[in-house]
């Protein structure tokens, strides 16, 4: 059956969910109201962040010495326009953020319009003062960088940098013209000289602006990829990162191979430049991947710190600004991310995978390591997660912070080690914190002998056979944890997860092969994705990893993922409709073919020969349009229709598909939201029903 309106598709799920009689039980709405925090930022003993609560996006702050949470922003909608770029000015007096736009989307075009208003929205930059006052509206513009006087907001509109005053005082003009399109703004130390990358196509070239008065500061242009600038601290010089340009003979599809890239000092004045460091030609030597790519500082004590897969775990090195050997600060099998420089330049702090526990590896934990010898250190432990650390002025350092039961929150770290939560008022009364259950670690082997890890939500007691469900998760380089995720989109499937366990289910949160955490050879695996989706071993064995415990019925597993979640989610209705009875497939990609040229990387029409035509083949035959004719379990397809992650087509194209072969099907639209579904409201109809559609197949009749 296909549902074919909105409409009919709420009375069927929202109906369909069964009144709760369990002791202890939730709502969906309870487990869904947490508070959620992103975008921590410090300056002195000041802290700033975004909250959102239940669609309502707001602006916090605290300092020192009670760290009180205080609202400063008043928006009272739930209308899906997101808060990013946060920043403290130098002095603490104000806020900087970014109200609008899409900032996880791979294209954009226009602002997304979520809450479907009949004005446009636009993507805007405001200041707000510290102690409290109205939001200045700066420009319309993305991309603010804060000036270290304090006194102006240089940002990107249309490709080009302007200048607005940071106290709104009078209107934003632009900064300076340069071809192409420019970005990652840089102030210099002392404010005097913003230094940015200008993307022209195939190369890219780092620029410094001065004032009108001087031409910009070319630094060694060449036919290269050049970005990425930051200062030395005494802005002198700059450091930044070359790649090849565009073009050459075309690369094999189906052939792993090391992307190159190398660190570059410069002369600010001059704009000469010299190699500091090349990167091995391995393919562990490839270009970083993980969460700041390059994670390029240039620190004190003359260090130059990135990160790199060099040793098979994405790990911080530093290395002195004259040359040298770099120096590994992060040694050990875990992975570093969420990285920030202290302002004294000394140390790195970042979230790793790594603590006094074995199942440590599955969490998240703040860290401190100096820039110039190896010597990290776990600043939090225990069995919670913890990220985003930022420093503050006395060395304390601050973090977003959870456990299994509590949502995120903004924490403290002090000198003495006793940390101190912000706003836990912000979560609301009837959060059901004291009845989620804490996921148990679970490792499996696939069927080549790859060890997967993996978390069971499952609440104790009920019936002896219980139904389940593997939840895959996107990305695919995300990893899922034994807590509250740091990721928001992962926040409202930890959510779910736990909303399905208390409703009776047993769900399986995977972390299949392509994901971080686990070093370099399961992060980057050979004949994945396209090239032959060998991650969906992992998949498939999770299933029968569920049929072999003694309290699941191997006749009720499910599966749901989205984005990358959902194209394994497809792929194991279609492959395995034996294994998987039903399924809810979240904005997935079905075909891999479909807009190959992007997909595929690409086809200039040249004579060379290339293995386009065979790597086409292998592409095919890994997308799950590929094996509909043994796809026989029923499925819910969910997609939000301006979704800029992957295509509204690829739905559309599989109900096509699906009807003409009669499989069972219902399909819920979300018009004019996103991949990241930004509307609270619609976070819910799509858990709603998920949740609905697993009761209806799993718990609405009698299984033999």
């Amino acid at each position: 059956m296909r549902i074919a309106s909105f409409a009919r598709a709420a009375v069927l799920f929202f109906g369909a969910l069964p009144a709760l009689a369990q002791s202890g039980s939730f709502s969906l709405e309870q487990v869904k109201s947490l508070p959620f925090p992103d975008g921590l930022t410090a300056r002195g003993q000041k802290l700033a962040w975004a909250f959102n609560e239940q669609g309502l996006r707001n602006v916090y702050v605290a300092e020192a010495p009670d760290w009180k949470a205080r609202r400063l922003t008043d928006y009272k909608e739930d209308d899906g326009q997101e808060l990013t770029s946060l920043q403290l000015s130098a002095d603490g007096k104000y806020v900087v953020y970014v109200r609008g736009g899409e900032h996880g989307a791979n294209w954009n075009d226009i602002p997304p319009n979520p809450a479907s208003s009949a004005v446009a929205p636009k993507v805007q930059i405001w200041s707000v003062p510290f102690a409290g006052g109205s939001p200045t509206l700066l420009a319309d513009g993305d991309d603010p960088a804060v000036s270290p006087k304090s006194d102006v907001v240089a940002f990107v509109s249309a490709g080009q940098v302007s200048l607005a005053p940071i106290d709104g005082a009078s209107a934003a003009k632009k900064l300076f013209f340069a071809k192409g399109t420019s970005d990652d703004l840089q102030w210099s130390p002392d404010g005097s000289r913003i230094a940015f990358t200008s993307g022209r196509g195939d190369h890219s070239f780092v620029g410094v602006f001065t004032s009108e008065a001087k031409p910009i500061q070319w630094i060694a242009p060449t036919t290269s990829r050049d970005g990425s600038p930051r200062w030395s601290p005494d802005g002198a010089k700059l450091v930044f990162i070359r790649r090849p340009g565009a073009g050459g003979p075309p690369e094999p599809i189906l052939e792993r191979r090391h992307q190159p890239w190398s660190i570059w000092t410069a002369d600010a004045t001059s704009g000469e430049a010299k190699l500091l460091w090349k990167a091995p030609e391995t393919l562990r030597g490839s270009i970083p991947s993980t969460h700041g790519g390059y994670n390029l500082r240039w620190a004190a004590r003359g260090r130059v710190t990135f990160l790199s897969y060099a040793d098979g775990w994405p790990h911080l090195y530093s290395i002195a600004a004259g040359g040298g050997e770099p120096l590994l600060l992060t040694p050990g099998n875990f992975m570093a991310e969420h990285v920030e420089l202290s302002p004294d330049g000394q140390f790195l702090v970042f979230a790793g995978n790594t603590g006094k526990d074995a199942n440590d590896i599955d969490r998240r934990h703040v860290v401190r390591t100096p820039v110039n010898r190896a010597a990290p250190e776990v600043l939090t432990q225990g069995t919670g997660n913890e990220w985003s650390p930022v420093v503050l002025g006395d060395g304390s350092v601050a973090f977003l912070s959870a456990t299994p039961q509590r949502p995120p929150l903004p924490a403290v770290l002090s000198r003495s080690g006793a940390p101190a939560l912000i706003a836990a008022d912000r979560i609301p009364a009837d959060f059901p914190q004291d009845r989620l259950v804490t996921p148990k670690p679970v490792v499996y082997k696939s069927s080549d002998g790859l060890s997967v890890h993996a978390q069971l939500f499952e609440r104790a007691g009920g019936p002896t056979k219980k139904p389940a469900i593997v939840y895959v998760h996107g990305g695919p380089p995300r990893q899922m944890l034994l807590g509250w995720h740091y990721s928001d989109y992962y926040s409202n499937a930890y959510a779910l997860n736990q909303y399905l366990a208390n409703r009776g289910f047993a769900v399986l949160s995977i972390d299949y092969r392509l994901g971080i955490g686990y070093g370099f050879e399961f992060h980057r695996p050979p004949d994945a994705g396209a090239q032959g989706a060998s991650e969906y071993l992992d998949v498939k064995a999770a299933a029968e990893w569920l049929r072999t415990q003694p309290q699941i019925d191997p006749k009720r597993i499910g599966i749901y993922g989205g984005s990358y979640g959902g194209f394994l989610t497809a792929l194991a209705l279609g492959r395995n409709s034996d294994l998987f009875a039903a399924g809810v497939d979240i904005h997935g990609v079905h075909d891999f073919t479909a807009d190959a040229g992007r997909r595929l990387g690409g086809t200039d029409w040249r004579y060379e020969k290339n293995d386009y035509e065979k790597a086409a083949d292998v592409a095919w035959k890994s997308s799950p349009v590929s094996s509909l004719s043994t796809w026989k379990s029923p499925v819910l397809l969910i997609h939000a229709d301006d979704d800029r992650n992957v295509r509204f087509s690829q739905t559309v194209d599989l109900v096509r598909r699906l009807t003409a072969l009669g499989v069972e099907h219902e399909e819920i639209v979300i018009p004019d939201d996103t991949h990241h579904f930004f509307r609270h409201a619609n976070w819910l109809t799509v858990n709603r029903a998920t949740a609905a559609f697993f009761e209806k197949k799993f718990l609405g009749a009698t299984h033999q």
